[in-house]
């Protein structure tokens, strides 16, 4: 079924969209699916072009996407299964992933343990790499988010604020309800965050810190808006994304605040030892005179 959307705040009529792409026989493509290759794509083209700086070898950075790609999908599938046993009785339906069903958290857990494994064998820094993973994961999320809008989901609570977006799908068919486009949120959060790391990245004090910024920004972001969502998933009375956020920003302040002073201190020793060593050249220069 054909969802019909609209922007009545912003001028914008109703308009429909099919979530299926287009189909080859039996085989249905999916927006949603087609949306998150694309954003992949830019990932791996972003992290190639801060590899040079890392001085990562392009080689490398396609090992680890062939690798990250795989085990984000599984991530992102178990995640979702874990958090609603109830709905998956069967083996086929746990794995039939086309049917839907998958978190980012999930993903990104995933993600961030295969890239630390890869770092590992090919004896690369893992901060180093995650450092690089980073800005591609948010540029995923900046266009992956698109997705959601074509199935005309994760969308948040009941709104009259001017940019409302109104949705009429098979769930409320005939209806039409005025809902928080949280897509649109946490896609705007990632790209004002990413924008930000962009520019910090070349300037980072220590291997870790770009990873560190992304976990903070992105958690306090997702904390926020998934208190707007109306789909969340719950462990009790708990929204499980809610509380990772939450954890996210707070793990993330601290270890920013802790490093950061520790590469200050060793900045400040450094500059130390370097005016020494001119203090003892000139003591040279001036005895040799």
């Amino acid at each position: 079924m054909t969802n019909t959307l609209s922007f009545p705040g912003l001028g914008i009529g109703e308009f429909t969209i099919n979530p299926i792409a287009f189909e080859f026989g039996f085989i249905k493509v999916a927006w949603y699916g087609i949306i998150i290759t694309l954003g992949v794509i830019l990932g791996v083209a972003y992290t190639l072009y801060r590899s040079e700086f890392e001085e990562i070898k392009s080689d490398d950075i396609y090992d680890l996407t062939l690798f990250v790609v795989i085990f984000a999908v599984i991530g992102a599938r178990v995640y979702y299964v874990l958090t609603n046993l109830d709905s998956y009785k069967t083996f086929m339906s746990v794995i039939s992933v086309w049917n839907g069903g998958i978190a980012i958290y999930g993903a990104i857990i995933a993600g961030g343990i295969t890239t630390v494994i890869v770092a590992k064998i090919k004896k690369i820094n893992p901060a180093k790499m995650l450092d690089l993973v980073a800005p591609a994961v948010m540029i995923g999320q900046i266009i992956g988010r698109w997705g959601n809008f074509t199935n005309a989901e994760a969308f948040g609570s009941e709104t009259i604020l001017p940019w409302r977006m109104g949705i009429q799908n098979a769930l409320y068919y005939p209806e039409t309800i005025y809902v928080h486009p949280t897509f649109l949120y946490e896609s705007l959060w990632n790209l004002v965050g990413f924008i930000g790391i962009h520019f910090i990245y070349k300037h980072k004090k220590y291997n870790g810190q770009i990873f560190l910024l992304y976990m903070t920004w992105y958690g306090f972001g997702r904390m926020l808006i998934e208190a707007l969502r109306t789909d969340s998933l719950y462990i009790g009375s708990f929204k499980i994304s809610q509380l990772v956020g939450f954890t996210s920003f707070v793990v993330g302040v601290i270890l920013l605040i802790f490093f950061g002073i520790k590469a200050n201190k060793q900045i400040e020793l450094e500059e130390i030892e370097e005016n020494n060593e001119n203090e003892e050249v000139k003591e040279e220069n001036g005895s040799d005179n």
